[in-house]
């Protein structure tokens, strides 16, 4: 992704003209979820700039000059009552690390967490039911991943019978859209925390981790190649996860 985040931090890259982490938090608006933290790094102050422009970009309004100067915007934007928390967490701190210092504005028993790089038609509220269901700390979105590659059924005479192209994997992975108790921070220690390393390997070994396992759409954004593809769907007007109106 260097082409695109030499200059911008990765969730403010576009797809149709939008910051990814736009899209990420209308999913989670949609189905009723619009109290966000978010928890900042490299050029955190990208990020900033955008909210705090963000009236104005996507509004008409009537300014007036002078010593009292003032604003009044014409219309509404469809993000209405969003409450977005700027949460400054360090340039080289880890995931959980971040997670640990946006602990003071989490008020909540239940909160859920996912990253600023991935899109989804997640059902958001079954899986806030499903976390809710089995009574343990913490929820982990899965899904299966596409192999990168087309697969060949070969016999013993090295004869190809058969070519999948780039068939679905039996495995599950990690969607990294999360549901967590509050006692998850209890699991965290310092800056250095990786969420996906020791945090997630011990709430795992003390069976207090949980795998919600989605059948739909799910793409990371960890190339130049899939925010082409991400871009493609938005423009074909097929974008799985847009379940907005």
């Amino acid at each position: 992704m260097r082409e695109e985040t030499e200059f911008r931090p990765k969730p403010l890259v576009e797809i149709g003209g939008r910051p990814i982490l736009w899209h990420i938090l209308k999913l989670y608006a949609h189905h009723g979820f619009r109290d966000f933290v978010l928890c900042l790094g490299y050029r955190g102050n990208m990020i900033k700039e955008y909210f705090l422009n963000y009236e104005a970009m996507n509004n008409d309004f009537i300014i007036s000059l002078g010593r009292e100067s003032r604003i009044e915007y014409t219309g509404d934007h469809e993000e209405q009552k969003y409450s977005i928390t700027l949460a400054d967490t360090g340039l080289e701190t880890m995931t959980g690390g971040r997670l640990k210092r946006a602990q003071k504005y989490i008020s909540g028993d239940c909160f859920m967490l996912t990253y600023g790089d991935g899109v989804s038609d997640i059902d958001v509220p079954r899986l806030l039911a499903f976390h809710q269901s089995h009574g343990r700390l913490a929820t982990v979105t899965t899904f299966r991943p596409v192999s990168r590659f087309g697969i060949l059924d070969i016999n013993d005479s090295k004869q190809v019978l058969n070519f999948i192209e780039k068939p679905k994997s039996d495995a599950w992975a990690s969607a990294g859209f999360f549901v967590f108790q509050r006692q998850v921070f209890d699991y965290l220690d310092g800056d250095q925390c990786v969420l996906e390393k020791e945090p997630l390997e011990r709430l795992a070994a003390d069976r207090q981790l949980v795998a919600y396992n989605h059948d739909g759409f799910f793409q990371a954004m960890d190339t130049y190649r899939e925010s082409q593809i991400l871009n493609d769907l938005w423009n074909s007007g097929h974008a799985p996860w847009k379940v907005w109106k």
